[in-house]
């Protein structure tokens, strides 16, 4: 259960302003370490926002050099010693607040909410004595005065940063698989509630649905696992004045880890700049699938796609790289 760290990580995000000493202070009282955090206030022609990246250590992780010869794997016939793989979660949004249109936290929250709660989370476990055999990294950034910018069917939340100086500070190198996360209820192409996840998208290429990651989505909420779809527009980069869902896939175009987005959806559009509009129940459903990929995903069971298969993609159909630039302007 994580409804404690959604309110608490709720709680600490609503406000008009937001300090990156304040966030570090609230997880070093949840036992992550000084050298864990990092917090960084960059500033653009839009405003400013602050980046917050988390590296919660697992007892066998790479950070700490992993336990030689725990794991192995086979390969050309020789052991080799494997250190368990490190997920990434990234909470991806424009903004948390619009002020001074809108007071409070927006719809658009929700990504930073659930990637911090679930950060939390695993803190706390960590203290406790819980430890996840991997490394998590968790990156968002934390903006309470973002721009609104129009958009069909209902407006979104613009971001005072760009989309390339996002993906430099939330998209980390160490991240060998990655749950972005981002509320995407201005559309009519999802029309349920909770949260909903998608095909994994891999250098261009959408994938398909990881089972592994089905089979924790409906324990989790018990129900059967709802799947969003996305596009050849949806992956390709901001800025090539093409539509996108939203930013939920971006961090796939700055990576070549495979990327899965975790969806914070509604039944009907709700704007991204709505106040009042952050559903708990769902955030903590979210929250909880994150931790249970992230405790599977450390210990090598749950896989975000087909490595074979991947292969014999490229091999039959080449690269589809070109599709994480900007093309041929």
């Amino acid at each position: 259960m994580s409804f404690k760290q959604v309110i608490e990580v709720y709680e600490l995000l609503d406000s008009p302003v937001i300090e990156g000493d304040e966030i570090k202070e609230f997880f070093l009282k949840r036992g992550i370490d000084e050298s864990e955090i990092e917090t960084r206030k960059i500033k653009e022609d839009k405003g400013e926002t602050e980046f917050v990246k988390i590296t919660i250590r697992g007892k066998e992780g790479k950070s700490k050099g992993g336990k030689e010869g725990k794991l192995k794997v086979e390969k050309e016939g020789k052991s080799y010693a494997h250190n368990a793989p490190t997920l990434g979660i990234i909470g991806r949004l424009g903004g948390i607040g619009a002020r001074p249109h809108k007071i409070g936290l927006v719809s658009d929250a929700d990504g930073a909410i659930t990637a911090l709660a679930a950060a939390a989370k695993i803190a706390v476990m960590r203290k406790k004595g819980d430890i996840l055999k991997g490394d998590v990294v968790v990156a968002t950034h934390l903006c309470p005065s973002s721009p609104i910018i129009p958009h069909e069917p209902v407006d979104f939340m613009d971001s005072p940063v760009s989309i390339e100086t996002m993906n430099k500070y939330e998209v980390d190198e160490r991240m060998e698989a990655i749950l972005s996360i981002d509320t995407t209820k201005g559309n009519r192409v999802i029309n349920c509630r909770g949260f909903a996840i998608s095909p994994t998208l891999k250098d261009g290429y959408i994938l398909r649905v990881s089972e592994d990651l089905l089979d924790i989505m409906q324990i989790v909420t018990g129900k059967l696992p709802v799947v969003f779809p996305i596009t050849t527009q949806d992956i390709t980069p901001y800025g090539n004045e093409i539509y996108h869902l939203n930013s939920i896939m971006q961090p796939a175009t700055a990576t070549s880890a495979p990327v899965v987005g975790v969806a914070i959806t509604t039944e009907v559009p709700v704007p991204g700049c709505a106040t009042g509009a952050n559903h708990t129940i769902d955030i903590e459903m979210a929250v909880r699938f994150v931790v249970e990929v992230a405790k599977a995903y450390g210990e090598g069971k749950c896989s975000f796609y087909d490595q074979k298969e991947f292969q014999r993609l490229i091999s039959l159909y080449g690269s589809l790289e070109h599709l994480k630039t900007q093309g041929n302007r």
